[in-house]
């Protein structure tokens, strides 16, 4: 196969159905998104059979685990994507939206309306289900999209594809408004990346180093974050019960997602009193805990480095430091953290409201697990995923954030003088 050629005949065909797509109506788009949805139904034997030709390539090429278990398509996971489809489906339209219109001294009426991005490129790993999210968010913003999963997961990903296409052509929409990339040539990334004449907006999903080389080499606008290096403050005013329960739940509800806290930092007037419970609890979940040295003289821990610092372990390991009250914490958090979540657990308003002022992530908390920073928690419905990024989206992006605004000026037969 010439992959530059198909790759850009894939891009001219999302060019074209992107303009389809974006004057499309809700109701045809919320039309396709459900018959999709009863296509995937239909085809559970089929999607069983390519994620099982998929699950087998794996074992031989000696994927782990993990990675298995992520690629695998269970009754469950199929009846999940089907109910995401509905669920994007009943979100509000944001296309054509026109918000702050105000009238100007010379008579005329400015305001701004949302609009599509266009075309969207998505570039993630192993999991199929991602195919459904992205591609279902994409539709109902308007946009059209090229999707390019994993190698891993490619009869998968096809078997999903084809359901998506029969979605789209129940609608009348074409069906060339979802694409996914039906080659495993990684030179297929590459183009995806420099095609700035059909692709508009690149996200990509997956570990830190498809991220790093997708930002280095893209000459398309990338949506993206790198590390989930995430921090819970714990203030000499906190609520111990509070601080207790919000630091186990940020760390042990789940290990292995970007918002799960990494770095705990406690306060030295209150460390002698609460580090001992922390480490308590964290023991019972067999948490490995990695202490600076004011940590370790008060609790058993394994002596911290300086890359525990900027560690994302994804799994049951916390670097604890004891810090001199919010100065120290807020320095610490803006020396080390992606930027991505942070919280504080007090009672004081007043440092609440610094630690909110100067704490640079894209979601700051207060009192809160950082686990909450996603798309579904925000009220957004669903995400393609988080933005650490300070231009255009940031934080979870939901529909909104896969569109623009233009601004939109109304006269009766205005001029300027």
């Amino acid at each position: 196969m010439d992959i530059a050629a198909y790759m850009a005949e894939v891009g001219e065909q999302a060019r074209a159905a992107a303009t389809l797509v974006a004057r499309s109506t809700t109701a045809v788009r919320n039309q396709a998104l459900l018959a999709t949805a009863r296509a995937l139904d239909s085809a559970r034997t089929e999607l069983a059979e390519a994620n099982a030709k998929d699950l087998d390539s794996g074992r031989s090429n000696g994927l782990d685990g993990a990675m298995l278990d992520r690629l695998e398509l269970t009754p469950e996971r199929i009846d999940t994507m089907i109910e995401g489809l509905r669920q994007v489906a009943s979100l509000p339209d944001p296309i054509g939206e026109i918000t702050d219109m105000t009238y100007r001294p010379s008579g005329i009426q400015v305001g701004k309306m949302r609009v599509p991005l266009g075309v969207i490129g998505i570039i993630y790993e192993s999991r199929p289900n991602v195919t459904v999210e992205a591609a279902s968010l994409c539709l109902k913003s308007g946009n059209a999209t090229i999707l390019r999963g994993g190698s891993e997961a490619i009869h998968s990903n096809q078997a999903i594809a084809r359901c998506l296409a029969q979605g789209l052509a129940e609608a009348g929409l074409p069906e060339t408004a979802v694409q996914v990339v039906k080659t495993t040539d990684r030179a297929a990334v590459g183009e995806l990346i420099t095609m700035p004449r059909y692709v508009d907006v690149i996200v990509p999903r997956g570990g830190k180093g498809l991220i790093e080389r997708i930002s280095r080499d893209a000459r398309v606008p990338v949506i993206k974050h790198l590390d989930g290096v995430c921090h819970v403050y714990i203030d000499s005013h906190a609520d111990p019960e509070k601080a207790l329960n919000v630091a186990v739940n940020a760390k042990t509800q789940r290990y292995g997602t970007c918002n799960t806290m990494e770095t705990l930092l406690v306060d030295g007037e209150i460390a002698d009193d609460i580090l001992p419970l922390l480490a308590t609890a964290f023991a019972e979940k067999e948490v490995e805990l990695r202490g600076c040295e004011r940590t370790r003289g008060i609790i058993d821990a394994v002596e911290a480095v300086e890359a525990d610092w900027e560690a994302e372990y994804l799994g049951p390991i916390l670097a604890v430091r004891v810090v001199d009250g919010l100065d120290g914490a807020i320095k610490h958090i803006n020396r080390y953290s992606s930027q991505h979540t942070d919280s504080i657990i007090t009672e004081n308003f007043t440092r609440a409201r610094r630690f909110l002022t100067e704490v640079d992530s894209s979601s700051v908390m207060v009192n809160t697990s950082t686990r909450f920073a996603d798309g579904f928690e925000y009220g957004l419905g669903a995400e393609i995923g988080i933005s650490t990024d300070k231009i255009h989206a940031r934080g979870p992006v939901g529909l909104e954030g896969l569109t623009s605004q233009k601004y939109v000026v109304f006269g009766d037969g205005h001029i300027r003088t």
